[in-house]
């Protein structure tokens, strides 16, 4: 069962997820089959509000599938340290020029070389409603550790913290 998201669950979810450079987008078109690419998640606008930020072209297919049908699903991996999470929100393509200008960054003229200014330009902010994560052990002595009691003992090691939250 989830539970409601306070301030050390909203502050754990964002420090597993803060450093992650890209995030699997997943919506939904119009017959149901469901869409996943990277997105890279706006890590200098924060988690403010339980929303998530990302830029992309609003006559794009993603931005046209969140148009019809507005479930949105982000999964983050971060192998290193061991960290995932799973967030579920809804999508919302916003075309406010001031907003587009407080989040840019060089790097996205990669993407936009056309600047601020492109008239294609948009932005996807995902307003959480629920999340879950794991978060387990990353050395490689737990990892050794844990093998060596699963042999001896015949069970599976303590997979690390996992948990369930809700943005409602």
């Amino acid at each position: 069962m989830a539970r409601t998201a306070g301030p050390d669950e909203i502050d754990k979810l964002w420090s597993m997820i803060k450093d992650v450079q890209f995030a699997m987008m997943t919506t939904q078109d119009e017959q149901g089959n469901l869409h996943s690419r990277p997105m890279a998640t706006l890590q200098h606008a924060g988690f403010e509000n339980g929303a998530l930020w990302f830029f992309t072209r609003a006559p794009s297919g993603k931005a046209h599938e969140i148009q019809n049908d507005t479930h949105v699903n982000l999964a983050y991996a971060e192998p290193k340290t061991q960290d995932y999470v799973s967030v579920s929100g809804r999508g919302q393509i916003v075309r406010d020029k001031d907003k587009i200008k407080h989040l840019w960054r060089e790097i996205m003229a990669t993407w936009f070389p056309k600047g601020v200014d492109d008239p294609d330009i948009a932005l996807i902010k995902v307003t959480v409603d629920s999340a879950a994560y794991w978060d387990a052990p990353s050395s490689v002595m737990v990892h050794a550790y844990g093998y060596v009691k699963a042999k001896i003992t015949g069970e599976p090691p303590h997979p690390g913290e996992t948990g369930k939250v809700s943005f409602q």
